[in-house]
């Protein structure tokens, strides 16, 4: 039932472009690791870059497993899951990785996504990910839901802070800088925030 596919074009990348949800999900090297699954969410805040290369925003937040994940190893997988329609589900394997505010990538990958202000919302990084196995499965369990609407809590909350405050904000958090096993998460103090 599952397929395996070449390269992210044609009606798998409407799919996942037309999604208003996936997840993400890392985990470190140790065998005893806390393995972490994240949804994300946000109209606009993932873009497929090339056929084998998307990428999303990673907003500001109480932890950062995956960015300390993606730091170690570099391994992830996104999912995507038709909640509306035709039944399917696609997964992404690859290598990912964090690139934060004082990248020279940065004013780039950010023009992939012009239809969000990342100001709101704290953006921390751009995360990149490059596919290695790509591929869908019929999803038939996966419940009918309707999506409504984006949630305008996240941008509410952090519209308030600047780069020296969101700094701060994530130096009181314990998992922020470094992961719950201990790994280098988002490097503090953040940078300032290029001008877009």
């Amino acid at each position: 039932m599952g397929k395996t596919y070449e390269r992210i074009d044609g009606r798998l990348r409407t799919f996942i472009e037309a999604q208003p949800m996936f997840f993400t999900a890392t985990a470190p090297l140790a065998g005893d690791g806390t393995i972490n699954l994240s949804p994300k969410g946000l109209r606009g805040s993932f873009a497929v870059l090339d056929e084998l290369t998307v990428a999303y925003l990673d907003f500001a937040g109480s932890n950062a497993e995956t960015v300390a994940h993606l730091r170690e190893n570099g391994r992830i997988t996104l999912m995507w899951c038709a909640f509306t329609g035709p039944p399917n589900i696609v997964r992404v394997h690859g290598r990912g990785e964090p690139v934060f505010r004082d990248d020279p990538r940065w004013p780039e990958l950010l023009g992939h996504f012009p239809d969000i202000d990342p100001g709101p919302h704290g953006l921390r990084a751009v995360v990149v990910v490059h596919a290695e196995l790509i591929r869908d499965t019929c999803g038939y369990a996966v419940p009918l839901m309707t999506y409504v609407a984006d949630r305008d809590l996240h941008g509410r909350r952090f519209a308030r802070e600047d780069d020296a405050s969101l700094s701060a904000y994530f130096a009181g958090k314990e998992h922020v800088a470094t992961s719950i096993d201990g790994l280098p998460g988002l490097p503090l103090p953040l940078p300032p925030t290029p001008a877009r």
